[in-house]
């Protein structure tokens, strides 16, 4: 009963984004199947709006990726060995705030900024933006692999002659760096995958890939979206599994 159930949940989550993928491949532009084609893909690749949305959304992705994985290791190490409960609680804060209200108040923070300094929106505020959520995601994920680190390991490091430092990059590092990858690639996901926060604080010449899939799919469903938004399932799906399978590591 339980394995019926379990296929039931994946069926509603999944048989959707099948359908998808198999009408990508379809010969005609509605829902009527009508052939095996590659049509659809060979002009996602042709779009040149798509591709420069899709190389922003990649540059955008592995920026936030490496700050948020610099920062988050860091302060997820910070806090263990402060060892507050309290305060590494209080990360999760960032996790459930609504992105409407993350990207408001990232807006509304931009706007404030740029009074007394000559910028404007761009790639840099959706880069900062980005790395600003990315981080939470990065701290929960190595300090959960932190908490099953023997802290002994260190000390002995330590009562050795080594600096904390060196501990750190020696001894500490090497232990977490399944799961610093795991969050690493995590990071990625989601800035790559972000829509909401993204649109807020994103200027005429930094529209991200999901922002140009949005507007398209506004003016009309058209199978070049099934193509883009497959493309992007079977990415970030991979993405996904490489993260579990180092967390797990």
């Amino acid at each position: 009963m339980l394995a019926v159930y379990a296929a039931a949940v994946y069926a509603f989550l999944h048989v959707p984004m099948l359908v998808l993928a198999v009408f990508s491949f379809n010969a005609s532009r509605y829902s009527v199947w009508t052939g095996f084609s590659l049509e659809w893909y060979r002009a996602t690749f042709r779009d040149g709006e798509l591709g420069q949305a899709a190389w922003n959304s990649l540059v955008i992705a592995l920026a936030s990726m490496l700050f948020s994985t610099a920062l988050g290791t860091g302060c997820a190490y910070g806090l263990w060995k402060r060892g507050s409960r309290w305060i590494s609680g209080s990360m999760y804060l960032s996790l459930i705030t609504p992105e409407i209200v993350t990207g408001i108040s990232l807006l509304a923070f931009y706007q404030w900024l740029f009074r007394y300094a000559n910028f404007h929106l761009g790639m840099h505020t959706v880069i900062l933006a980005h790395i600003a959520f990315s981080i939470a995601y990065v701290v929960v994920v190595v300090l959960a692999r932190l908490r099953t680190f023997d802290p002994a390991l260190e000390e002995a490091a330590l009562d050795l002659g080594a600096t904390e430092l060196e501990a750190f990059w020696r001894v500490t590092l090497p232990a977490i760096l399944p799961g610093v990858a795991a969050a690493a690639l995590l990071a990625f996901t989601v800035s790559i995958d972000d829509y909401v926060i993204t649109s807020l604080v994103a200027g005429v010449d930094s529209e991200t890939l999901p922002m140009v899939i949005y507007a398209m799919a506004r003016r009309g469903v058209s199978p070049v979206v099934n193509a883009i938004s497959t493309l992007i399932v079977v990415g970030l799906g991979g993405l996904i599994l490489a993260s579990e399978r180092l967390r797990e590591a």
